[in-house]
């Protein structure tokens, strides 16, 4: 659910803050005043595409903010900007994300319907999960999915069983070539970190002995060492402790000191001896380095990788070198998987041709409620049981939307011949139906009332409004009828300050709602009948909203007694 947004020298809006609420919120202005491009900045944000004539005039970079609250809660801030030179940043969190990290989330917080590249229906790819979504598929679907995986598996380890001879042959030899340049190296995890420390050691022992020695001299061995003086040290302490007893702490810890600093200086004394000053390890050292980096260079870039390389060459070498009866368990095993997937998928084809019927049917009745009257809808479902190059994770259909928005025309695929008002008409009635969207999410809808009036702009309203109880709605409009259902009411007005065009936004309430109501009816001149249908048209939205409400709290008292009665 969006909660905030915020724009910054965006096209015509120099600065803008918003915040939103739940259920239906309708932006009403004169055209041309911004609606759309707080529509566009959302549109950004979950990933759209950036242009450099987005930036406003004179502006190096156009900022776009909001904070969405997910399902659980959870707030999470989102940031676009963009530069006049047309790069474009985008942040998830304060943490750089890329435009696919944006839409991936966007895909699970925001709808937009109307002209924007990403529409559902406009990609036939997506109309087989309209229809699922629709019969309530989630469980065979996800069966599908899972068996269709499974026959992936065991049909690609068939596939790597099935080269040529001379293929198979060349890619032994490929394999083995590699593995016995890996197997001779036989690098191990950490390695390459234990010898580098070994080699700056190795590298300085000459340094490492004078130090060591030198400091052993010191702390023990010669006259005067620090250990010797500490004998006098701790006397004073003990003397100290007697009259003070602050210092008896120290004299405590006084054994536990001089233990940790003969550890010190015995271990001082013999490391000088162990260090190894050949050459010839240092050399070798050196040299196992080198190999490691060439082979880091070659599988890498990390040891790691190598390691991980090595082992699947032996597994690559092993499956090539597999024998008859291997292909042979793998091909019995691809066919019963194969088998257990169509089986599946035909069930679910033929439940989705049942409910392809059942919406298509559906649909041309919420259609004709929606200024479409005479609007002819067919869901087709083609199945390619037999063509296992067409199998999907989704089955083996191809869905596609079809529709004749006018008598006489013959039904063609949705995405070649719909408007953008008559597809947000569509969606706004398959939202209607049945939608695999959770509650609370963000639904936008741009010119749904395009070429309509009447009756079928109120239908479209009472839709919205229907919608607003499940979701947020945010619905830019020109209709009065449209505009008297939202629970929030945003006016989006230009101005002119300093010599240049801005535009501004405010919430409507009360009496100067019921004058952009008024307006939106009559225009420039409202006279008194006008505004008391204005204020008529909000009364009847708030009886509305009551009447849901209490069919709500009824149907839940109800349930509660159902469920008293059955304990």
């Amino acid at each position: 659910m969006l909660r905030f947004l915020a724009i910054r020298h965006l096209a015509v809006i120099d600065h803008l803050e918003v915040e939103f609420v739940p259920g239906l919120t309708v932006l009403t202005g004169e055209t041309g005043a911004g609606k759309s491009m707080l529509v566009e900045a959302i549109d950004l944000l979950v990933g759209g595409r950036a242009s450099a004539d987005l930036v406003r005039t004179g502006e190096e970079t156009a900022t776009i903010q909001a904070i969405f609250e997910r399902e659980d809660g959870r707030e999470v801030i989102v940031r676009r900007e963009i530069s006049s030179q047309g790069r474009s940043r985008a942040f998830i969190d304060d943490a750089l994300a890329t435009s696919a990290a944006l839409r991936q989330l966007g895909g699970s917080l925001v709808d937009l319907h109307g002209q924007h590249e990403h529409q559902t229906l406009l990609n036939p790819q997506e109309h087989a999960g309209l229809v699922d979504a629709y019969a309530g598929h989630d469980a065979m679907v996800a069966d599908v999915a899972r068996l269709f995986a499974e026959w992936r598996g065991v049909a690609g380890a068939l596939e790597r069983t099935r080269l040529s001879e001379r293929e198979k042959a060349a890619r032994i030899d490929t394999v083995t070539f590699h593995l016995v340049e890996l197997d001779r190296a036989a690098p191990t995890a950490g390695e390459d970190d234990r010898l580098a420390a070994d080699r700056l050691v190795l590298a300085n022992v000459d340094r490492l002995e004078r130090l060591s020695t030198e400091a052993y001299a010191a702390l023990y061995d010669k006259e005067g060492s620090a250990l010797e003086s500490l004998t006098l040290v701790w006397k004073r302490v003990a003397d100290l402790a007697e009259i003070d007893p602050r210092f008896a702490p120290y004299v405590e810890h006084r054994d536990e000191v001089k233990a940790r600093l003969e550890e010190l200086a015995f271990m001082l004394r013999s490391y000088s001896g162990d260090l190894d000053a050949s050459p010839e390890r240092l050399q070798l050292t050196e040299d196992r380095l080198a190999a490691i980096d060439r082979l880091k260079k070659k599988y890498g870039p990390t040891l790691e990788d190598v390691i991980a390389s090595r082992q699947a060459f032996h597994d690559e070498l092993a499956s090539l070198e597999a024998n008859d009866a291997r292909a042979a368990v793998l091909e019995h095993e691809t066919a019963a998987a194969a088998d257990r997937f169509r089986h599946q998928a035909l069930e679910l084809s033929a439940s989705r041709k049942a409910a392809g019927k059942r919406l298509s049917a559906a649909l041309e009745a919420a259609l004709g409620q929606l200024a479409m009257p005479r609007a002819r809808v067919e869901v087709r479902v083609s199945s390619s049981p037999d063509q296992p190059d067409s199998w999907t994770a989704l089955g083996v259909d191809a869905v596609e939307f079809f529709l004749s928005p006018n008598p006489g025309e013959d039904l063609r695929p949705l995405a070649r011949i719909a408007s953008g008002g008559e597809l947000s008409r569509i969606m706004l009635a398959l939202k209607t139906l049945a939608t695999p969207d959770k509650a609370g999410r963000t639904l936008i809808f741009d010119e749904v009332d395009a070429g309509i009036g009447g009756a079928a702009a109120d239908a479209v309203g009472a839709r919205l409004q229907q919608l607003g109880a499940r979701f947020q709605v945010l619905c830019i409009t020109h209709l009065p009828q449209i505009a008297s259902r939202g629970v929030s009411h945003l006016h989006i007005a230009k101005q002119v300050k300093l010599g240049r065009t801005i535009s501004a936004v405010s919430r409507l309430d009360g009496a100067d709602r019921e004058l952009e109501i008024a307006r939106m009816i009559a225009g420039r001149d409202v006279s008194g009948p006008i505004l008391a249908t204005a204020r008529d048209m909000l009364a009847a939205r708030r009886v509305t909203e009551d009447k849901t409400k209490g069919e709500s709290e009824s149907g839940s008292a109800a349930k509660a007694k159902g469920k008293r009665r059955g304990a």
